[in-house]
């Protein structure tokens, strides 16, 4: 029996907009076929496959360049996680599954392949003066305080590290995880599980606890996205996994990836409690995006987003109105990020503490990256595909 793709799912196979691919309808590359979905179309998979499959034989080297970094093909080869049919995997285990029970400590020894206990010893280190002084910014700056608190305090794990015994790497990983969630705090480095800290921090229930543990496993890792590819370039260098940490969270800060936290706020704080229908559709009338919604690679909704609002949005009607309206007029539902600020506005944590869970997070598999990029013992050093003048023969 054939199968058909939506025309979002066929745009994102092909790697264009919706108005290229009506383009090539039009000049009969493509045949669209009517949908049950009013206003929809929909189109044969096997015929979608084959006009991909001419597009990437027929282009220039510096088009297939373009098409792998920018959600294109596969450049690395890795056994951390694995997006696939609308599922996020952890070495094999389903990320929203994981996300019911197991706390941040579990996924990392899980994902960095050692026994928790000898990951996350009990080691408290040492705390730098400067962290006092950082902490002191003001909130729109949230991303650079802790990236520069986490610069400064962080004991060096340097390359000799690399060298040294499984154990001692181990150790090392779990430190760093513990720092980085001290400068989230603004806190001493602790033992404790890293969701208890934050909810004794924050003045959490039992509830608010358990969604923090939640949100922090389902940003633990999400394949080969920018930070953890920046973190695997610092690590191919031979440079300390502490390297390898402040390049994804330095990554992490923009706009275009753990920023869009920030740009969620912003969002939010525009619609109000006042007619935030009405103002979604000004919004957009006026030619601005709706930041956090929509994913690259999840054409039916980010299944991470949809963990978290599972339960946050039922004690929120009027944020569930105006999601819902913001999907239908967009096409697209809420990605992980707009998700995390809805935690946070529920939970009435710190502004910014939705950039820092998903960087607390994130910073397993930027670690998991670093450890299996070392293990390949290859340099990333792509070619540029050169654009500029022709070079003059001297």
């Amino acid at each position: 029996m054939p199968e058909y793709l939506s025309t979002k799912e066929t745009a994102a196979r092909l790697g264009i907009s919706r108005q290229t691919l009506y383009a090539y309808v039009s000049r009969g590359m493509l045949q669209s076929l009517p949908s049950d979905i009013p206003r929809e179309s929909r189109y044969l998979e096997s015929e979608v496959e084959h006009l991909a499959l001419k597009r990437r034989r027929g282009r220039k080297s510096k088009d297939v360049a373009k098409a792998t970094l920018d959600w294109g093909f596969p450049v690395l080869e890795s056994s951390i996680s694995l997006i696939q049919d609308q599922h996020l995997y952890y070495r094999g285990l389903d990320a929203i599954a994981l996300a019911q029970t197991m706390t941040l400590e579990d996924v990392s020894a899980h994902l960095w392949q050692m026994s928790k206990a000898t990951a996350f010893k009990n080691n408290h280190p040492v705390e730098s003066t400067g962290q006092v002084a950082l902490s002191k910014l003001p909130p729109e700056r949230f991303e650079q305080s802790i990236l520069r608190d986490f610069t400064l305090i962080s004991e060096d794990i340097g390359t000799a590290a690399w060298q040294r015994s499984p154990e001692q790497i181990a150790g090392g990983c779990g430190t760093l995880v513990r720092l980085l969630a001290a400068c989230l705090l603004n806190s001493q480095p602790s033992a404790e599980p890293i969701h208890m800290q934050c909810a004794k921090k924050w003045n959490l229930d039992a509830e608010g606890a358990d969604l923090i543990r939640m949100a922090l496993v389902l940003c633990a890792d999400h394949e080969l996205n920018t930070s953890s590819f920046v973190a695997r370039c610092v690590a191919s260098t031979g440079a300390s996994l502490r390297a390898a940490v402040i390049a994804g969270l330095a990554a992490l800060t923009g706009t275009r990836h753990g920023g869009t936290t920030a740009r969620g706020e912003a969002l939010w704080e525009e619609l109000g409690e006042s007619q935030p229908i009405a103002k979604l559709h000004a919004r957009l009338a006026r030619g601005e995006d709706l930041p956090g919604f929509g994913h690259h690679v999840y054409p039916s909704g980010d299944p991470r987003a949809v963990a978290l609002l599972s339960r946050v949005l039922p004690h929120h009607q009027k944020w569930q109105a105006f999601i819902d309206e913001g999907a239908k007029l967009v096409g697209a539902r809420p990605s992980v990020d707009l998700a995390l600020v809805a935690l946070r506005r529920h939970l009435n944590l710190p502004v910014g503490a939705a950039f820092g869970l998903f960087a607390l997070g994130r910073s397993a598999g930027w670690i998991a990256h670093a450890i299996e990029q070392r293990t390949m013992k290859d340099l990333i050093r792509p070619r540029a595909a050169y654009v500029g003048p022709t070079p003059i023969p001297s």
